[in-house]
């Protein structure tokens, strides 16, 4: 009787959210995936880049209200060198020491509204983001190591046992310990000088055993190195945590395709060791194909011309057909969209042919949401595929907003699944409306 229940009030939420009930079951719940759970992971990225040409700063974290709707932040990015190790540089497109822990923010930019001084050992977003947490207990931010332009080093970081334990001890010594190299003429870093800010480790590997950007060292062996990666981090983390009488977090960034999956994750035997998994719930599609389509939809509909028929649906039932918990398993949202141009006015612009992408503030194909709210156009939600999209006659934007988070956040509860994940938090509004959608919504 109480699961009969469970699945009547998640049926209501997801029609309120516009899903249809089919024979008693909602298009969710149908994938038989499990009951609703809770409490809920509320993951958002903040990117070290953002706080130049975005001037997304942590303290808009707090001034746009999303620090206190969030349970975790993940730091984007560290890098992976060719010798296999957790390292601070400051080098374009290798590391950016400055941005983690160098920048001396003044008392406008500053969370606190407390300027940094020369003679503290530590500055930069790392400082910031140590005086968020003061602000707000509750909230845990973990290392996020890898992302697309810098995973070409970790199959070889998680080759033998020797480089795995040589990596997760340079990234524990970096972050969680806090041992910061002094850089040039900066005085900030040293010894135990970033202990504290972090809570744990996100492996944002792209993508073991498959192509990913180009360069990245890629193996067969990566499926199980990544598992003993895992299992590596979890020993040295929970190792170190009892030194310091706290318990370290340890996730992972996971693909969407099940090419990707099968591939490069062994899923039962990973989630052992992982504490939850973000899985990717965007670029599914964009204008790196011809034809426009939804990047981020929940649904694969009937009238879907793509032959692989992504969906975040998908990707979920493909992790836990694997052995994955349905609970450890947070569905990832875009607070950007992927745009064509060159679109054929019939059918709203939807599965139209292009000239390509369309143009974007930072990036061809690409817009911040806080932009694309501001665009002209006509605004279209479709319920059968969970996804909505921009249409002004010759450009199509495909975009999560507030309509769809609704949506998703309820196949979260009906589906029991662990929370939701952003790629990333400098994309939303001033006032955190996306942020606050996934609030309310799992809540």
């Amino acid at each position: 009787m109480r699961m009969r229940t469970a699945r009547a009030a998640a049926a209501a939420i997801l029609v309120a959210a516009g899903l249809a009930v089919v024979n008693g079951a909602t298009q969710a719940s149908a994938a038989g995936i499990g009951a609703t759970a809770a409490p809920y992971v509320k993951v958002g990225y903040f990117t070290q880049w953002g706080i130049y040409r975005r001037n997304f700063l942590v303290k808009n974290l707090h001034t746009s209200g999303m620090a206190a709707k969030l349970t975790h932040i993940n730091y984007a990015f560290a890098n992976v060198g060719a010798d296999g190790r957790c390292f601070e540089a400051n080098q374009a497109g290798v590391g950016d020491a400055w941005a983690d822990y160098q920048q001396r923010f003044k008392a406008g930019d500053s969370v606190d509204g407390v300027g940094d001084v020369i003679s503290q050992p530590l500055a930069g977003n790392f400082n910031q983001l140590r005086k968020l947490k003061t602000m707000y207990p509750n909230l845990k931010v973990q290392l996020s190591i890898g992302g697309w332009s810098w995973s070409k080093y970790f199959s070889d970081a998680a080759l033998t046992p020797a480089s795995r334990q040589a990596f997760v001890a340079s990234c524990v010594d970096l972050f969680l310990k806090g041992n910061l190299p002094i850089i040039g003429t900066s005085p900030h870093g040293g010894s135990g000088s970033a202990f504290g800010v972090f809570d744990g480790i996100d492996l944002d590997w792209e993508w073991p055993g498959s192509e990913g950007n180009t360069g990245n060292v890629v193996r067969a062996q990566d499926k199980q190195n990544l598992t003993l990666l895992a299992a590596e981090f979890r020993r040295q983390l929970d190792e170190y945590g009892a030194q310091v009488g706290r318990r370290y977090s340890l996730t992972a960034f996971l693909p969407a395709d099940p090419a990707k999956i099968a591939a490069g994750i062994e899923v039962a035997s990973l989630f052992g060791y992982l504490d939850f998994a973000t899985v990717q719930g965007y670029d599914l599609h964009g204008a790196y194909e011809p034809t426009t389509n939804h990047q981020a939809q929940l649904f694969s509909p009937a009238a879907d011309p793509a032959p692989e028929r992504y969906s975040v649906d998908l990707t979920v039932r493909t992790y836990v057909s694997g052995g994955a918990p349905a609970a450890k398993l947070a569905i990832g949202i875009p607070y950007y969209g992927r745009g064509w141009t060159g679109v054929t006015n019939t059918n709203n612009g939807l599965y139209r042919p292009s000239s390509g992408p369309a143009k974007g503030t930072y990036e061809a194909g690409i817009e911040d949401y806080k932009k694309l709210v501001a665009k002209n156009g006509s605004r279209f939600f479709d319920a059968s595929a969970g996804a909505s999209w921009l249409f002004d006659g010759r450009n199509f934007w495909s975009y999560d907003d507030p309509q769809v988070i609704a949506q998703k956040t309820a196949y979260v509860k009906a589906n029991g699944l662990g929370g939701t994940m952003a790629w990333s938090l400098d994309g939303d509004t001033a006032t955190g409306a996306l942020t606050t959608a996934v609030h309310n919504g799992l809540n």
